[in-house]
Parts: structure tokens; C-alpha cells; sequence
């Protein structure tokens, strides 16, 4: 099979989130695939990331931290901005186009031979084929540890089959009510579901309903409950953190936070390249749970390390910012898609760019809160284009008009991706700063058009 057809078939099952029954949820239907695939899971240690935001960021920060240690690490991640093999790296490498469609060919084979022998009901879903293949590829490469983001919730996710080192919690707000549940608690219980009986979760303190629920979870299942606040420094303006020039990297944002920490006994100094203020808190995660691995006797972590793996850490679409070119003036791209992404994105774009003009172009899955979202991003947009990411779930632009209508913004719409983009650098001129924003799948294409790598 080639990687064409693979990617092809894969697609074919439909999104993570369809209705179709492949995307019921149900690990024991996960537990007999792996089973045929002589459990991959089981040949290494994992850390497993939960949450509503950050989840990925502290997951590629710990990557960065081990690699920075010289451990073999897997991580897995999702969705993905511009091709499928992002989600699945071993050392910051993509998994290679023959190495997917050669497990692909493996975990498919099984997964018909199952459902022919009705051990399965139905074929797995996309999500439970692409965690197979990932499990199988770290096997096969030998990871010493992978870091795996769960894809939603977290009781039912089928990456929640792995017994991990450790489990982290990041911050939990409203989002996939319709599958997690319409209150902050429900979704703290789906969330809540990778602490394993004695385990050790690590999280910080959030919003009350979330605090109880994981508190109370940790308390009936006897687990161990560390608290990530000490990494995390004061949010006073200038106090603690301020912007220096990262010359190194061409498409990074400029703005490193940089604060001194007590880790281990010695001070480092940690310069984030994650933007805005509430990187801040996935840092420290980060950094909490690195800690804790070492004391469960994984080799090589240090302050130094985790210094270094801190700076070193590359997660692109989460505030990056693309320099004024011959074409184009400044870019921000942010994969901004909740309401508390929103509120993130908001701060971090009032704090570097005050009151100079921005120009949004917006695109956003019909299945999210658009009308909350647009109105904490609109009001800071001088002009706003609503356009539609290729993807059946995107709202129309039309849609994104409706919603969007108490922003008291203007909003035009533009069919397609390329398109907005190109009407938003007219209305941007040289001064304004184009905002690309709203869904993931947005970012991605405007990555393509720009012809930018992950």
C-alpha cells in the first residue's frame, strides 16, 4: 500500500469526532486490537496529558525536556496543521511516509481480520487506528518514553489504555460539550479519568468545579497529587517576564518570557518560546512532571536539561509569528478555537501589539461556541473576513456573519482560505497585522499558502 492510499483510507473512516458507530467510544475495543498487535502500548513507559487547553504545548515542552535529557522520546499529538505524520515523532522527526503506510498496511489487516471473526464489531475509528500505528511505531523504534496527548476527554480516549509513569492535567474549560458533558465538572470527570488507582497526577489549581472534581478523584483512587504552582512565577506586568529578541529562528515569535526558577536545588533560567501568558502555566507542567520522572528513575533529566529543553521547544500555530515580507506585513497564527483559547489569544495580542490595527480572518468548526468566540476576538479587529476552512464541519462564513453580530465588528465573507487571505492583506496594507485564527484546520491551510514548514 502507498502512503497516498494509505493517508487515503485513512481519511475514508471519517473525522475523529464523526457520529458514524466506528467513532463510539469504548476501550475495550481498542484493549483487542492492540491485543492482536501483541500490545504495543506495554514495551514503554508514557506520560499521558489531559485538558481542554495546553494539553499539547506542556506535551511538546516535556518532549523538548527529554530529548534535552537524551531519553528516545515518542510523542503523539493531534490534530495535526499540515500532513497526518506530524502527529506521531520520535526524537522532534515525523514519522517517514513509508513507515506509516507500511503500519498502516499492519494495523488495517488486523483490524479487518477482527471484524470478519466479529472480535470487533465494527473497524476502528481514525483515531483509534492512527493511536494504534503510533503505539506500534514507538515499539518499533525502541522509545524510551513517549509523551501522549489524549485526543479528547480522557476516560473513554483510546490513548487512555497505556498504564503511564504519569498523568497531567491541564486547564479544563467547556468544549466538545456534546460529546464531555455541558458543565466544567462533567468535563473534569472525563478528564479526571487517566489518574490511575496509586498513580501520580500532576496539575494546578483552576477553576473550583474542575479543582473539586480532580481533587476528589485523587482522593478515592489513593493517588498522588502534585501541584505544578511553584514553577509558575508571578503575573505581575514587567515583574517577572519580558520580551527578548530570538535572532535564531526565522518563523518563531521574537517574544521569549524569560524568568530565573529554583529547579532541583539550582536556579535556571527559563526562556519560553511559547507566547502569551498562559504558556506559562503549561510550562510548568512541564517542568513539574520532568521532575517527577526523574525521581521515578528516568535517567538524564537535570536543571540544566530541563533548561535547555524549555528553550528548545518547537509547537508551531500557538502564537507564531510571521515576519513583514516582500508580500506579506506581520502574520500571527493561533489555533485558537474555544472560548478560553479566545481569552488567551486576546491578552497576548493586547500585550505585544496594543492599539495597532489588526486584521482578522477567521474560520471555525460549526460544532464550537462561534458566537462567544467572536465576541472576545472581534472587538479588538479593525476589519474582520469570515471564510471556511476544507472541512465538512466548518461553519460557512455566513454562519461566522451571524454569530458574530453582536461583536459589532464588520465582517465580510470570503469563500475559501487563500482567498481571505489575500482580501485581508489588501485591507492590511504594510502597517496592520493579519490575524489568522479560530480552528486548527484554518491555521493549517494558511501554512500551506504560505508555504511554511511545521
Amino acid at each position: 500500500m502507498s502512503y497516498e492510499t494509505a493517508v487515503a483510507s485513512m481519511y475514508a473512516l471519517g473525522h475523529e469526532l464523526s457520529h458514524t458507530p466506528s467513532a463510539k467510544f469504548d476501550l475495550e475495543h481498542m484493549r483487542v486490537l492492540l491485543g492482536a498487535m501483541n500490545h504495543p502500548e506495554r514495551s514503554f513507559p508514557s506520560v499521558l496529558i489531559a485538558g481542554t487547553n495546553g494539553k499539547g504545548s506542556t506535551a511538546a515542552t516535556l518532549a523538548s525536556i527529554l530529548r534535552a535529557s537524551q531519553r528516545k522520546t515518542g510523542l503523539y499529538t493531534s490534530p495535526h496543521l499540515i500532513r497526518i505524520n506530524e502527529r506521531i515523532r520520535v526524537n522532534g522527526e515525523s514519522i517517514g511516509d513509508g513507515a506509516f503506510a507500511s503500519l498502516h498496511g499492519e494495523v488495517e489487516r488486523i483490524a479487518e481480520r477482527l471484524v470478519e471473526s466479529q472480535e470487533l464489531p465494527w473497524h476502528p475509528s481514525f483515531f483509534e487506528m492512527m493511536t494504534a500505528i503510533a503505539f506500534s511505531y514507538f515499539a518499533h523504534q525502541k522509545v524510551e518514553l513517549a509523551v501522549l496527548e489524549v485526543g479528547m476527554g480522557g476516560r473513554l480516549d483510546a490513548t487512555n489504555v497505556v498504564e503511564p509513569l504519569l498523568s497531567v492535567i491541564t486547564d479544563i474549560s467547556l468544549d466538545h460539550q456534546k460529546f464531555l458533558g455541558n458543565t466544567v465538572a462533567e468535563i473534569a470527570r472525563e478528564k479526571a479519568g487517566i489518574i490511575r488507582p496509586g498513580g501520580t497526577v500532576i496539575t494546578l489549581p483552576q477553576q473550583p468545579a474542575a479543582n473539586d472534581v480532580i481533587g476528589n478523584a485523587i482522593l478515592e483512587l489513593d493517588a498522588v497529587g502534585i501541584n505544578a504552582a511553584q514553577y509558575v512565577p508571578p503575573l505581575s506586568p514587567g515583574s517577572t517576564s519580558y520580551g527578548i529578541p530570538n535572532r535564531e529562528q526565522k518563523i518563531l515569535s521574537p517574544t521569549l518570557y524569560q524568568y530565573p526558577l529554583q529547579v532541583m536545588d539550582q536556579e535556571i533560567l527559563v526562556q519560553s518560546p511559547l507566547v502569551g501568558r498562559h504558556q506559562l502555566r503549561n510550562v510548568a507542567l512541564a517542568i513539574a512532571a520532568g521532575e517527577e520522572l526523574r525521581k521515578k528513575g528516568v535517567r538524564g533529566i537535570t536543571a540544566e536539561s530541563i533548561e535547555r529543553g524549555i528553550h528548545q521547544t518547537h509547537w508551531p500555530g500557538r502564537f507564531q509569528v510571521v515576519p513583514t515580507n516582500s508580500r506579506w506585513p506581520e502574520i500571527v497564527l493561533d489555533v485558537a478555537h474555544n472560548p478560553a483559547g479566545a481569552w488567551a489569544l486576546r491578552s497576548a495580542l493586547s500585550e505585544r501589539y496594543g492599539d495597532r490595527p489588526l486584521i482578522f480572518v477567521f474560520g471555525a468548526m460549526r460544532d464550537k461556541a462561534i458566537s462567544e468566540i467572536t465576541a472576545i476576538l472581534f472587538p479588538l479587529a479593525e476589519r474582520v473576513v469570515a471564510t471556511r476552512p476544507s472541512n465538512p464541519r466548518s461553519a460557512s462564513p455566513e454562519e461566522i456573519q451571524q454569530a458574530a453580530s453582536r461583536a459589532g465588528t464588520e465582517v465580510e465573507a470570503v469563500s475559501d482560505v487563500p482567498e481571505a487571505m489575500e482580501r485581508a492583506r489588501i485591507l492590511a496594507g504594510r502597517d496592520r497585522v493579519i490575524v489568522l485564527t479560530g480552528s486548527i484546520y484554518l491555521v493549517g491551510e494558511a501554512m500551506r499558502a504560505l508555504r511554511m514548514n511545521v
